[in-house]
């Protein structure tokens, strides 16, 4: 082989290494997290989505947007299925800064934005006897609270966090902003939302001994 031609087939192996580089680099920044967080609203500061620690039952769940549905199922008059575009178009937004409080010993402060767990249950018409309000995730977690604590507290069910869409690791589509309660409470990945007059439900830690009313100012178990 002569030297011009050694010399153009080393410039096509570099040029095709050079591509083979930089489309790998190109990839992994469309893969890459794209959002930009707030971190202080309104005069309080606000902690990082980095902040939280992973200590769900089976790692992060990847919800698809596309084919998800919110059920409202159990002691309702009349069943409801939402799909995700369903919940942030036809509710009103509500925006609040709450604490989130894990029993491992940390804590973070998010602007969490979503719509309120009573607006989403109003066409269900929930049944006279309905008391109890029973969330149940992707991953097949589930959890419990009284009907009245959510109405009275105004709770919210979020799709976003610090001003952008809840990562899939926190929760996408939805997570629980259950005030006042532990962090077990604040279920994510929400598909089913069920009314029930069992008072005596537990949920996944609840029924390996955690308090089933999940209140922050006392013991967790």
């Amino acid at each position: 082989m002569t030297r011009s031609k050694l010399v153009t087939c080393g410039l096509l192996i570099f040029a095709l290494l050079l591509s083979v580089v930089l489309g790998g680099c190109i990839q992994q920044e469309e893969e890459s997290p794209d959002y930009v967080q707030i971190r202080e609203y309104e005069g309080e500061d606000l902690s990082s989505i980095a902040d939280f620690r992973e200590n769900s039952i089976k790692g992060p769940q990847q919800v698809d947007r596309e084919s998800y549905v919110l059920h409202i199922t159990g002691l309702v008059e009349h069943p409801q299925a939402y799909t995700y575009d369903d919940i942030l178009n036809d509710f009103p937004s509500q925006k609040k800064v709450v604490r989130l409080d894990c029993v491992e010993g940390w804590s973070v402060t998010i602007l969490w934005e979503g719509v309120l767990v009573s607006d989403v249950l109003k066409d269900a018409q929930p049944a006279a006897n309905a008391t109890v309000v029973i969330f149940h995730a992707y991953d097949g977690y589930t959890t419990s609270l009284p009907l009245a604590y959510v109405l009275d507290n105004e709770i919210i069910m979020a799709y976003g966090m610090n001003n952008v869409t809840l990562p899939p690791e926190r929760g996408f589509p939805f997570q629980l902003v259950a005030e006042s309660k532990w962090g077990y409470k604040w279920i994510k990945w929400i598909t089913t939302i069920e009314l029930s007059d069992d008072s005596a439900y537990r949920g996944y830690w609840e029924r390996r001994g955690f308090s089933n009313t999940g209140n922050v100012n006392e013991s967790f178990f």
